[in-house]
């Protein structure tokens, strides 16, 4: 029979690897050194490869044990997932949902749907965390988020996604400003190069830039924003315009500014927002109730605004 790797054989290679140092490592998988480094050669030697490189001083994984890493890391979190899955199994709709939520969602999303996901399921317990769009994937592939509400244009290879709705750009810039002048707003060359942006990390940056579709976009990083009420207040303070996504146009986040809102002229440029898990999820009844509770809340939510404007 072909040798199997055992469960803690890959914690002890995953906990190396993130330590680099063979006593911190078995202090965080609750062994001693001795039992770790036992483990980690059985493995090595089960494999038939070396997977750790060893002195006195220095620890590193080999190029082959980093590819074996990865594969311990998928083995381990679907083990995991598994565990939830049978806990969770004939009761659905109850466990504690992990979910994550990129900064330019939640303020405008959460308070429109999180009612009435509580009233629809009052047995669901989520905790939420708000973080960029990389370090919420990242959460979720070492099991410490279980879903993330994320825009795309993302590389979510190898994840669950249910894309849930279309949130069209809009153009934003003062009173009086030449940009909103005209029945079409569109961004020629002259105007994308007034276009502020968040920093590096925001989603919303890269998703300017693709629908400008322009090479000339201002490169100052001094004029670059760490949040959207940022970005707002340098627009009003008259350093260039912006592209807001239509469900923060929607809310109250120009009230009480000199700012203007256009839609922008067919094509218009959008992003897709959608649900994201780990394929291996032990909460796909939470996954898909979540996804529609979302897009249908949400969608009542900006019919509404609508109307009342």
């Amino acid at each position: 029979m072909a040798y199997l790797p055992s469960l803690k054989q890959l914690t002890y290679l995953v906990a190396l690897a993130k330590e680099l140092n063979f006593t911190r490592a078995a202090q965080v998988c609750f062994v001693g050194q001795s039992t770790l480094s036992a483990g980690l050669k059985e493995l090595e030697d089960g494999l038939g490869i070396q997977l750790v490189e060893r002195d006195r001083q220095n620890v590193s994984i080999t190029p082959a044990g980093m590819e074996v890493l990865e594969r311990a890391k998928t083995i381990l979190t679907a083990s995991e997932d598994l565990v939830e899955y049978a806990g969770a199994s004939g009761k659905p709709m109850t466990a504690t949902i992990r979910l994550g939520v990129i900064p330019t969602i939640a303020p405008f999303l959460l308070p429109a749907v999180l009612p009435e996901v509580r009233d629809r399921f009052p047995n669901l317990k989520i905790t939420l965390r708000e973080d960029l769009t990389a370090n919420l994937l990242s959460r979720i592939a070492d099991h410490k988020l279980d879903f993330a509400l994320i825009a795309l244009p993302y590389d979510v290879s190898g994840l669950l996604v249910e894309e849930l709705f279309d949130d069209g750009f809009w153009l934003v810039a003062r009173r009086g400003d030449p940009a909103l002048k005209g029945k079409e707003v569109t961004l020629p060359a002259k105007m994308a190069e007034r276009l502020l942006l968040l920093e590096e990390g925001h989603c919303l940056r890269e998703h300017s830039l693709q629908a400008c579709k322009k090479v000339d976009i201002r490169k100052d990083e001094s004029m670059e924003a760490t949040s959207l009420l940022t970005l707002l207040q340098m627009v009003e303070s008259g350093f260039g315009i912006a592209l807001l996504p239509e469900m923060a146009v929607k809310s109250s986040i120009l009230k009480n500014t000199d700012l203007i809102a256009k839609a922008m002229s067919a094509p218009a440029p959008k992003r897709v927002i959608a649900l994201v898990a780990r394929s291996s999820t032990a909460h796909l009844a939470e996954f898909s109730a979540l996804s529609k509770c979302i897009r249908e809340q949400f969608g009542a939510h900006l019919k509404k605004a609508k109307q009342e404007k």
